[in-house]
């Protein structure tokens, strides 16, 4: 696999070694031993997977202290354009996203470390995504920011009129308002 490093800390794009023929194609989705060397030791406990249609966005979500969790996504269906911010308080790049388009055609994959919150808009007609988290979900550290805050200057590629977004997405507050409890000396991982 290739690590590709993005302008936050930590956020890594991986690409995977597609081996093709006449039969399809092969390809290693994670490898415990290869991800340790390559981007970081880390123990993932849970996997979960969403299924969605064009102009469905979610996010930008994350968990509180000691709930924090990391993440490696893909979408093994259609198209997302991901999204990650970091809200690490004292970071150089608080405040700043980057995107990634993950497809099934090009099996990119992100990881997300603690520290950021994340985001996904469906720009196929339906969409699969899977994600890796190192930490168990705990719903009363669900956190959030608003995915539409303009401060953020996210282009989700979708026109807002026909976005699908959650009623609980749409009260997230606007960065400036919310409390993430990252510092950037805390563990990434």
């Amino acid at each position: 696999m290739e690590v590709i490093k993005t302008a936050l800390e930590g956020v890594v794009i991986i690409e995977p070694r597609i081996f093709k023929d006449a039969r399809g194609y092969f390809f290693e989705s994670f490898s415990q031993k290869e991800f340790d060397e390559k981007v970081m030791p880390i123990n993932f406990v849970q996997d979960n997977e969403s299924m969605s249609s064009y102009g469905v966005m979610r996010g930008l979500h994350y968990q509180r202290m000691p709930y924090t969790q990391s993440k490696l996504v893909r979408c093994v269906k259609g198209t997302v354009l991901d999204v990650v911010v970091d809200i690490r308080k004292g970071s150089p790049t608080f405040g700043q996203h980057v995107s990634v388009e993950l497809t099934e055609e090009n099996h990119r994959q992100l990881f997300i470390p603690r520290g950021f919150a994340h985001g996904f808009a469906v720009l196929s007609d339906v969409a699969i995504f899977q994600y890796k988290c190192d930490n168990f979900y705990a719903p009363q550290a669900d956190a959030g920011i608003q995915l539409l805050d303009e401060s953020l200057g996210i282009d989700w590629r979708i026109p807002i009129a026909e976005a699908i977004l959650s009623e609980k997405d749409l009260k997230q507050p606007l960065l400036k308002d919310a409390t993430p409890d990252f510092d950037i000396n805390d563990k990434l991982y």
